[in-house]
């Protein structure tokens, strides 16, 4: 018969959330520094003796705070993203709303600590092998995330061009420089190929 541990049962597993979630909170708070074994367990108001039953050490639990942590900014940023409207904006404005997107909603002495400890773990990774693919799968969410923003913000420019009879949006790059008239020569990119049903302009 497999033993089932605590660990692994609902409420093993809750209690190793309220610990890994409390780690967290105190990890973008104070630092690594402020993540001990007595603080953890008080901020998630569980016995002391509980952090080292349901984690192997100290370091396990910083891990897991660093994931947690990263995860839910990366989530939080992404929530964020899907709230911007589809509309071209200048560079500066683009570059105005990635800084706030980035940032998050913090203001005052709360942005200063929260961009504080997010640059801490980003050193802190780099240095301790045990981190570095962590870090590595949260910064790319963030630029996955970024790269949305500029699509959604307008990264190209859209021209009119009439091929014959036909009448076709071309998508091309900012520095484009084509004038109203103008002839040009277009090629089609077959990666960025879209299609849609023309009658319920669902993607296809």
């Amino acid at each position: 018969m497999q033993e089932v541990t605590a660990a692994v049962t609902p409420k093993g597993e809750r209690r190793r959330y309220a610990l890994v979630s409390a780690a967290a909170d105190l990890l973008c708070e104070g630092g690594f520094d402020a993540v001990r074994h007595r603080a953890v367990a008080r901020r998630a108001g569980l016995p002391l003796a509980s952090t080292t039953y349901y984690f192997s050490s100290l370091d396990d639990l910083i891990e897991k705070a660093v994931e947690y942590a990263g995860t839910r900014e990366a989530e939080q940023l992404r929530t964020r993203v899907a709230t911007l409207s589809r509309r071209r904006r200048g560079i500066e404005s683009t570059a105005d709303v990635l800084v706030d997107l980035l940032v998050g909603e913090a203001t005052g002495l709360r942005v200063t600590e929260q961009l504080i400890s997010r640059y801490e773990r980003y050193i802190a990774c780099a240095r301790q092998p045990g981190l570095r693919d962590i870090q590595r799968r949260i910064l790319q969410q963030r630029t996955d995330a970024v790269v949305e923003v500029v699509e959604r913000l307008g990264s190209e420019i859209l021209l009119d061009v009439a091929v014959g009879p036909v009448t076709m949006v071309a998508s091309v790059e900012p520095t484009n420089t084509a004038k109203v008239h103008e002839k040009l020569q277009l090629a089609v990119n077959p990666e960025r190929l879209h299609f849609f049903d023309s009658e319920s302009e669902a993607a296809i």
